[in-house]
């Protein structure tokens, strides 16, 4: 009994260090792969649906219409979907967006997609997906075409801090650019598939319908569901940085709460899948579903990192030569984290951000508690900023 608890311990540390060092093994992996030459084909047909969702909240549309209409590409319409909003005060002159106010409350992402999907006004070959709190680069579509044009039929853009003043503000973008680059840029690189981020992607409609089509997601998590149906059907997910979508960060303590209880929700509620892709790549021999598949797997962050903390300081009294392993598994952690910030151009008040990492993981410990019951208490982030928003630099 006392030999399958310690083989327990032992495994069980194995799993979670894993984690800590995969993302360095992973970056230097990439770094020795030979670079692929891909042959771009000539393809002028692109017409996107950019589909923007609001569920409550219509303050911040105006901004995220007016910065897509900027966008530099002639073939695209706006689908605004205002799920349960009151849309008297939007008023959008541009022929080229079409607002959608659904007659019954939908109160899901999926729904709100297929919702302007069924009402396309004309036969688009492509979407992308954009909050209501985002707002768009000039050059996004062109950005995403390149990988389109290469064969990719999902592509997964980059989503930059709109926001960094302030510490949770500045610490959540920390957080996006070390999953924006490890799971995102490096992932890619070696030959996975990058993980999808909610917004700044894009897909073929024929394959975004035939992942999601046939089911109804309710709640937080329906990127999670789509890549895992994406890279099941053999296919991978491009990513590209500079395919830019700005994203609003979270401010209060309560916003952060809530949106990490959600997203905690959504790993303990999806993170099967990696077991079930482990497997499929297993016997079909597929290197993306094995590296995608140990991703999904992967706890959210401050969770393994505190389990790591904890292992180290019970090995000791139990054995020190595990927790100098752990120490040196955490330094490592650390130097990839700042490998990280340091390559992705990091603001100066995200790095000064950095300080308050133990409040950051109080308040992710509090979303733990609340996690069970995440989608019951919010189905949206809420934001609270100001009413103007400057036009992003072009």
């Amino acid at each position: 009994m006392i030999e399958s608890l310690y083989i327990l311990w032992v495994v069980i540390q194995v799993v979670i260090g894993i984690n800590l060092v995969s993302p360095i093994i992973l970056l230097i992996l990439s770094r020795l792969m030979p670079k692929r030459t891909n042959r771009a084909r000539k393809d002028d047909d692109g017409d996107y649906a950019i589909i923007v969702t609001a569920y409550e909240q219509t303050g911040m549309l105006p901004a995220v219409v007016s910065s897509i209409l900027k966008i530099r590409y002639n073939r695209y319409l706006v689908y605004v979907v205002a799920d349960n909003c009151d849309v008297s005060e939007l008023h959008f002159d541009d022929e080229r967006v079409i607002l959608l106010r659904p007659e019954e409350v939908l109160a899901s992402n999926t729904r709100s997609h297929f919702y302007a999907i069924n009402r396309f006004k004309r036969k688009h070959n492509r979407l992308t997906i954009i909050d209501s709190d985002n707002l768009v680069d000039s050059e996004y579509l062109n950005e995403l075409d390149l990988y389109f044009n290469l064969g990719f039929e999902a592509v997964q853009g980059v989503r930059k801090a709109k926001n960094v003043d302030g510490l949770y503000a500045g610490l959540d973008a920390a957080r996006d650019i070390y999953y924006h680059f490890y799971d995102g840029r490096v992932l890619f690189n070696v030959g996975s598939s990058a993980t999808l981020a909610g917004s700044g992607m894009a897909f073929t409609v024929e394959l975004y319908k035939s992942c999601l089509g046939h089911l109804d997601i309710v709640g937080a998590g329906f990127d999670k569901v789509l890549q895992y149906e994406i890279v099941k059907r053999g296919k991978r997910i491009a990513y590209t940085d500079k395919a830019i979508v700005y994203d609003e960060k979270t401010a209060y303590s309560t916003q952060l709460v809530n949106q990490r209880a959600r997203w905690i929700n959504t790993w303990f509620r999806y993170f099967g899948f990696g077991f079930s892709l482990l497997w499929r790549g297993m016997t079909r021999v597929s290197w993306n579903q094995v590296v995608f598949g140990f991703t999904l797997l992967r706890p959210p962050l401050f969770l393994f990192l505190l389990l790591a903390v904890v292992f180290m300081v019970v090995n000791l009294f139990i054995n020190p030569l595990y927790a100098m392993a752990w120490l040196v598994a955490l330094v490592v952690f650390v130097l990839g984290f700042f490998v990280a910030l340091s390559v992705s151009d990091t603001d100066r008040r995200i790095y000064s951000a950095l300080i308050g990492i133990p409040l950051f993981i109080f308040y992710q410990l509090a979303s733990l508690i609340k996690a069970g019951k995440a989608n019951e208490i919010s189905v949206a982030t809420r934001h609270y900023q100001r009413k103007q928003v400057e036009d992003v630099e072009r």
